[in-house]
């Protein structure tokens, strides 16, 4: 579940604008709160972490998930009303670290890791990840399978299986 949330440091993300900034999603409102900017998107995955620190894919689907779930904040859209789609990645990572360093919990950022992209994707197999994005350092930013990025599938993740089974998301 890769999506692009619109976040105000006031309001929250646009669907806790319409419920309530604290109510469903209190966790990831505070954090919002906490950013310093008058206006920001992100780019990023809800996922409900286990004691592992690894994503409890099948609890999205519980009502206590709008509780507990954080964002994972993978790129920087939008900054303060400047488009950055066509920035280099390395350079919207930088301004998303900086963005989110008061944030603390809620909204988490997540760190590329400058590594064989085999390599890496054989560890996260073995911690049971659902797999890995890797992206050009110098690529600018687009939505949809596109050249600057490829999402690689753990097939023997929960996640992956659950997708391939006849009940998932019905």
């Amino acid at each position: 579940m890769c999506v692009a949330v619109p976040i105000s440091a006031v309001t929250g993300t646009r669907s806790e604008r319409q419920i309530s900034a604290t109510s469903c999603r209190p966790g990831r409102a505070v954090a919002a709160q906490r950013i310093k900017a008058k206006s920001f998107t992100i780019d990023g995955e809800a996922v409900v972490l286990g004691p592992d620190g690894l994503s409890l894919f099948e609890h999205l689907r519980r009502p206590e998930a709008a509780r507990t779930a954080v964002l994972y904040a993978f790129d920087l859209i939008e900054h303060d009303g400047e488009d950055l789609h066509d920035r280099p990645f390395l350079d919207r990572e930088v301004e998303l670290a900086r963005l989110l360093r008061d944030t603390k919990a809620g909204i988490l950022l997540n760190e590329h890791i400058a590594e064989d992209g085999p390599t890496v994707f054989a560890h996260a197999c073995r911690l049971g990840a659902e797999g890995i994005v890797s992206k050009r350092v110098d690529g600018t930013y687009r939505s949809g399978p596109c050249r600057a990025w490829i999402k690689v599938r753990n097939p023997a993740s929960v996640a992956v299986q659950r997708e391939r089974s006849e009940n998932w998301n019905r």
